[in-house]
């Protein structure tokens, strides 16, 4: 059973504003708890078109949509090639860009990727290093870990899990995989460990927790996928349509706000000028201009919400 708590349904929902008859995409499909208020929303005319890498989460929605089947277009596929899946999906286009009225974005891993142990996601199960959201996917976590130069695994630990001992991990990775294969998470969660000092494993949540994280992101190419998706989110919206983003960590949240920002018009008109006529405006402008968070209530029921912050922006 695929059961998996939707972080800031509501609000992210709402901040797409949904017409009755108009086009959305939820590039996240998941539990689909975002898709299902979604498609609750539209009318006979309006369409919902959902993506999905986890064969667990398309054939879990193809229940829990069935309601809606008439509107909703299920779709295996990395977000990454979001601007291509409109396109094939014959999504109404103006001068060759297709055109939607909401994009939105729950990142991170849904909750029972988390806790079903095989998938290899969890510290807390001892499983092949695995960490693939689409097991299509030829790069495991195993891979990473055992054929990637040492200084290459300290970089991505840094960089993708802001682990400052990444340099200790990465060299006692290192040092055991000369030995012998590491082949599961228990393993590696055992040099985690021995990398980090034992006063820093006191402090901090789980001494591997960064890691994974790294890891995941690693595998499944997070962040250039979102950067790449955004981007296509933003081309692919029509006037007074709005993109969505939820993210989970610093590094998603920071990449969000730059890309966004960068669309959003600085006008150097004078104040008392009527109308912006330089031309400065942009393409995109910012509902909210700080990020929405869980509330007090929300938390209590999902702890794994602490984290979350959505961002929306609508085109100009």
């Amino acid at each position: 059973m695929f059961h998996h708590i939707t972080v800031l349904k509501e609000e992210a929902t709402e901040g797409l504003r949904v017409k009755r008859d108009g086009i959305y995409v939820d590039c996240t499909l998941g539990g689909a708890g975002h898709s299902s208020l979604i498609a609750s929303k539209l009318g006979e005319y309006g369409r919902l078109i959902a993506l999905d890498q986890d064969d667990w989460a398309l054939d879990n929605a193809k229940e829990r949509l069935a309601p809606y089947a008439d509107r909703v277009s299920l779709v295996k596929t990395n977000f990454r090639h979001l601007e291509e899946t409109l396109r094939e999906l014959a999504v109404p286009s103006k001068d060759g860009i297709p055109q939607v009225d909401g994009i939105l974005f729950d990142l991170g891993v849904s909750s029972p990727q988390f806790d079903e142990g095989d998938r290899g996601f969890s510290y807390n199960y001892d499983a092949p290093l695995d960490m693939r959201m689409d097991q299509s996917a030829s790069l495991t976590a195993a891979e990473i870990v055992n054929e990637w130069p040492e200084q290459e695994i300290a970089r991505i630990l840094f960089q993708y899990g802001e682990e400052k001992f990444s340099r200790r991990i990465a060299r006692v990775i290192s040092e055991r995989r000369a030995q012998k294969a590491i082949q599961t998470t228990g393993e590696l969660v055992d040099i985690i460990k021995e990398g980090i000092p034992a006063a820093a494993r006191r402090t901090g949540g789980h001494p591997a927790k960064r890691s994974f994280q790294a890891l995941r992101i690693a595998v499944n190419d997070e962040l250039g996928a979102f950067e790449e998706a955004l981007h296509q989110a933003v081309r692919c919206l029509a006037p007074g349509g709005r993109v969505s983003v939820i993210t989970f960590h610093s590094l998603e949240d920071r990449i969000c706000k730059q890309i966004l920002n960068s669309y959003v018009g600085k006008c150097t008109c004078p104040p008392d000028f009527p109308m912006c006529v330089c031309g400065g405006k942009g393409e995109m402008k910012l509902v909210n201009r700080k990020p929405i968070v869980p509330g007090e209530e929300e938390l209590a029921q999902n702890p794994r919400a602490r984290s979350a912050k959505l961002r929306v922006a609508e085109k100009i």
